[in-house]
């Protein structure tokens, strides 16, 4: 499955000035790894984030957020947003910086 380059890329811009990020194919699309732990990434049009079991809930009540499940089981901790609900620049970087936080909060690998 191919994944949206366009979104990826603004990604990209956004996390430009951090250092600890690196970047790897994953899930038929892209990751955002922040030292090795996944953060963010892109799947068709869409936007996977990382946010942790604790903030999964309040993240799923936001507009676009549904569960991540791309094998028939709920990956507790992870949503997958509509790209539709990313169109805006300070939407995608709020995501973002939830998926970052929560990946910087766990151990390097």
């Amino acid at each position: 499955m191919a994944y949206d380059e366009g979104l990826a890329e603004r990604i990209r811009q956004y996390l430009a000035a951090d250092p600890g990020v690196t970047e790897k194919r994953m899930f038929g699309g892209i990751a955002f790894l922040h030292e090795g732990n996944m953060a963010v990434g892109v799947t068709g049009d869409e936007l996977m984030v990382r946010v942790g079991p604790d903030a999964a809930d309040a993240a799923l009540a936001r507009p676009g957020a549904r569960v991540f499940d791309m094998t028939g089981r709920p990956m507790r901790g992870w949503v997958v947003v509509a790209g539709s609900a990313v169109t805006e620049d300070e939407a995608l970087g709020a995501w973002i910086d939830e998926g970052r936080a929560f990946a910087a909060s766990l151990p390097p690998k």
